[in-house]
């Protein structure tokens, strides 16, 4: 029997995983245009990272962890830093690494190689988002 808590870390899970598959979207469109523009792959895959980065974090504030908000911008402020130093530095210190192991030493292609990258690090970013970055504030639910 699965307990109420599971549904709910399930049903987090499941926001996540969509507000993520729209920022591989995000993503992967800014990386084609930039390296379509000359952008080597290395810096188009930091920028693309960040740029889904910022769009994931606007959707799970207003939608996968909006039970936990708690109105101020400072509060956001401080979550969107905290963001970006958790699951933007795994995000973009990540798809780096595979990226130059992917593309630079095996030759894969670049938005092959980022989807594998993106994979990988969506666990790591899951836990880290939930259990800090998002977490719920005491007494608040």
């Amino acid at each position: 029997m699965i307990r109420d808590s599971e549904w709910q870390i399930l049903a987090r899970w499941m926001k996540f995983n969509l507000v993520g598959a729209i920022g591989i979207g995000v993503q992967l469109v800014c990386l084609w245009i930039l390296t379509t523009c000359g952008v080597g792959y290395l810096f188009a895959t930091g920028l693309s990272v960040e740029a889904a980065v910022l769009h994931n974090f606007t959707w799970h504030q207003r939608f996968t962890w909006r039970d936990r908000a708690d109105g101020r911008l400072s509060g956001a402020l401080g979550r969107l830093c905290n963001f970006n130093l958790t699951t933007g530095a795994v995000s973009i210190l990540g798809n780096l690494v595979v990226m130059r192991l992917l593309v630079g030493s095996t030759h894969l292609r670049p938005m092959l190689a980022n989807m594998i990258s993106i994979a990988i690090c969506s666990v790591v970013n899951f836990a880290v988002s939930d259990r800090w970055v998002f977490r719920a504030i005491a007494g608040a639910q």
